[in-house]
């Protein structure tokens, strides 16, 4: 197995691995727009990271992330925003490589902690995380809102 950042030749591949992420969490409209894919990843401002798992030609899985500052006083942070492993690759310690590979890229770019969510409501992924070694903050209450 091997963990290779995206490029823009991926796009169409990121596009069907956020369907199936999309479908996972019981979405109905499971079409991404690939342009946005693009310009999101590729794009003259990028705003993620995309490393996917790979074994021979078959994509087993990704994550993607971002750099969240200020962290700890003027520290930076890399925020893991999503972590997915095809059905037919977990298990196969596809997500550990994904979550090291993530934790790599912090540690290059001098980051001082590595932060996420999980949905509560997916008990395989909170499983995951405390057999990681960690377990979810309550002191950390998170919100979100439309702009």
């Amino acid at each position: 197995m091997r963990i290779e950042k995206a490029i823009e030749a991926d796009v169409e591949l990121v596009a069907h691995f956020l369907g199936e992420v999309e479908a996972y969490y019981g979405g109905v409209d499971t079409r991404v727009d690939q342009e946005q894919i693009r310009v999101a990843l590729f794009g003259p401002q990028p705003v993620a990271t995309v490393l996917i798992a790979r074994e021979g030609d078959t994509a087993l899985g990704f994550a993607s992330y971002s750099f969240v500052w200020p962290a700890a006083g003027a520290d930076t942070s890399i925020y893991l925003k999503e972590l997915f492993v095809r059905e037919a690759h977990r298990r196969d310690g596809v997500a550990g490589r994904l979550m090291e590979a993530v934790r790599e890229a912090g540690r290059a770019a001098g980051c001082s902690r590595m932060e996420w969510t999980a949905d509560a409501g997916n008990p395989p992924a909170l499983d995951f995380y405390r057999a990681q070694g960690v377990e979810p903050r309550a002191d950390k209450p998170f919100y979100r809102t439309s702009l």
